[in-house]
């Protein structure tokens, strides 16, 4: 079997803060930015990784959910604890202190945790938890 990852989903609730974070403080290239219904998607991802992105969606957008589902979700955004996604760096330190010169919202410093992997963590604009990775 060939599975590999093409796209992860994170909610957003502002796409102007969402698009100048995940381009201009993580440097992602924006795959497509789409309009629809009031509603916006955002498909960004690393340059050098054009097989796997992250769309930013209104979470409003599925039908299927109720108000108060809605609502929840909203909650659950406000307070980090609706979505998150790890990502991977070689140099975390220097990735960190890039991260942070964007004014995101600090959640860790580069710490060595003792299941053995060294990370930091972030805030998306949209409250999404954004662990990131040192990888050799």
């Amino acid at each position: 079997m060939d599975i590999t990852i093409h796209q992860a989903y994170l909610p957003h609730n502002d796409p102007d803060a969402s698009l100048a974070f995940y381009r201009d403080t993580l440097g992602f290239e924006v795959r497509n930015d789409v309009e629809y219904g009031g509603m916006h998607w955002i498909t960004v991802g690393p340059a050098d990784q054009p097989d796997t992105s992250i769309v930013l969606h209104p979470p409003a957008a599925d039908p299927g959910i109720t108000d108060d589902e809605r609502r929840v979700i909203a909650e659950m955004m406000a307070k980090g604890t609706y979505a998150g996604i790890n990502l991977a760096t070689a140099d975390l330190d220097r990735t960190f202190d890039q991260v942070q010169a964007g004014d995101a919202e600090v959640v860790q410093e580069p710490t060595d945790q003792p299941w053995g992997v060294r990370d930091c963590a972030f805030r998306d604009p949209a409250g999404n938890m954004i662990r990131i990775f040192e990888v050799p």
